[in-house]
């Protein structure tokens, strides 16, 4: 079963290869036809052996590069438009630096007619591919069989998740937890995919964790608070048995240096790329109703130290006239017809550079929250303050990874993984991983109305249980 199943990875994986390969097909024969060409009339020189194979190799090298960290080679882990919208993405990343590059080798700015005409082909290739990859994909991967073992707390949210990808994963039953661990082994061994263990009792979780290793069944598991802890933990050899130690989260001085210089150079630069936009967006803002430009609201960042961030103002002058802090809700009638536009398309939060120039922000971090808000979460989830172990961010892990209206536990969660496997490259890649998301509509939702009751109902269950 094992070599079976290896082997239809290794065919996705070369499918996946044969497509990169095809697009890097695309441009040589663009280069090759048009840009050489150019290079032989401007410079009298053209790219021929090893100089033509190392172009070949630094377009392949990009495109591998932004393909993989978009996710566009994630066939099944994605869904197709998930995949193709990445590939989309990636394209166009590349052939803008293909263009910089063929253009500095010219020392003039070529025309750029033939790269756009090959992304548009290319569009067309990645289209095609997606589709004959996710239909392969369904005849060697069938959705998997899975086992359902829950704890007291209500499965429908879980369940609503897995329906949400039938291409991937069945549950075929559902069973608690209070039915015994003898009864619960025994259906595990009746032919499931995999078994789901959705917040049981840690001693019933450990056992069942055990079992399912010892008999190579596959387990997903939705970790609690502490588990996310570990993650982030080093291991020592010091003794004779391994120990996890977790120390006092602390940046050290070289990333703390490296974080705050990207952040002022990449702030810079997107200031002055956006300052039309800002300009724009000014105006329609003030001509709409006359109200202020911007909005001012009370944030907090690192260490709970509150600051001042700055938006363009999306809602009504009188939004919260009664003085009492609300979230956005879905369809809010608060937001003006313009506030809708510019949230849709996050212009709305560009001023948040100049957060970012005063060093009150930084571009990857946990969202800041406002005081009020964080008060209210923190009566039964007293751990949300661990956010802010680091300085609040423009972008962060629970914006990529999560939605606009994903639970404020569930965003916790996404937020402490991100601060306990902190990296330099981490932040970089949610940088790169922020565009994509800038065109995902889902992400932008405001929250349901009883949302916050349910999710703080939601939170006071898993705590009794921890």
């Amino acid at each position: 079963m094992k070599r079976i199943e290896g082997i239809k990875r290794a065919a996705i994986l070369m499918l996946s290869l044969i497509g990169l390969i095809m697009q890097t097909a695309a441009y040589i024969y663009v280069w090759q036809t048009v840009y050489n060409s150019i290079m032989q009339t401007y410079m009298w020189r053209s790219f021929t052996g090893r100089g033509f194979y190392l172009l070949a190799a630094v377009y392949f090298l990009l495109l591998l590069f932004f393909t993989a960290t978009y996710g566009g080679l994630k066939v099944g882990y994605l869904k197709p438009m998930d995949v193709f919208f990445s590939q989309v993405i990636s394209l166009v990343f590349v052939n803008v630096i293909s263009y910089l590059q063929i253009s500095l080798l010219s020392l003039k700015m070529v025309t750029a007619y033939p790269l756009i005409g090959l992304l548009l082909a290319q569009v067309a290739v990645s289209a095609a591919w997606t589709f004959i990859s996710f239909r392969l994909y369904k005849q060697f991967f069938p959705p998997r069989n899975l086992l359902l073992i829950s704890g007291e707390r209500p499965i429908e949210d879980i369940l609503n998740k897995f329906a949400s990808r039938k291409d991937k994963y069945n549950i075929v039953r559902c069973m608690s937890e209070d039915e015994g661990l003898v009864v619960l082994q025994k259906e595990i061994m009746k032919g499931y995919d995999g078994v789901v263990l959705w917040d049981i009792d840690t001693g019933n979780r450990n056992k069942l964790l055990k079992f399912c290793y010892s008999k190579d069944k596959r387990v997903y598991l939705m970790p609690k608070i502490p588990d996310i802890m570990i993650q982030g933990s080093e291991q020592l050899h010091l003794f004779d048995t391994p120990i996890m130690f977790m120390r006092e989260y602390s940046m050290s001085i070289e990333q703390r240096f490296i974080k705050r210089t990207i952040d002022i150079v990449c702030a810079l630069i997107l200031i002055i790329l956006s300052s039309p936009f800002m300009i724009i967006t000014a105006i329609l803002v003030k001509c709409y109703d006359g109200g202020p430009v911007l909005y001012k609201q009370v944030r907090c960042t690192r260490d709970m130290k509150e600051f001042k961030i700055l938006k363009f103002r999306s809602m009504r002058t009188d939004a919260e006239k009664d003085g009492v802090a609300r979230l956005a809700s879905k369809n809010d009638s608060r937001i003006t017809p313009i506030g809708k536009f510019i949230r849709k398309v996050r212009i709305d939060e560009l001023p948040q550079l100049f957060n970012i120039l005063k060093g009150e922000m930084s571009f990857i971090g946990p969202r800041p929250e406002r005081p009020e808000i964080i008060k209210q979460y923190q009566e039964d989830m007293p751990e949300f303050t661990f956010r802010t172990k680091v300085k609040a961010g423009l972008a962060g892990y629970a914006q990529v990874y999560g939605k606009y209206n994903t639970t404020p536990y569930d965003k916790l969660k996404l937020d402490l993984y991100y601060i306990e496997n902190y990296s330099v490259w981490l932040d970089l890649k949610l940088m790169l991983l922020t565009f994509k998301i800038l065109f995902v509509p889902d992400s932008t939702e405001g929250i349901e109305d009883n949302q916050i009751t349910a999710a703080k109902l939601m939170v006071k269950e898993i705590k009794e249980e921890e």
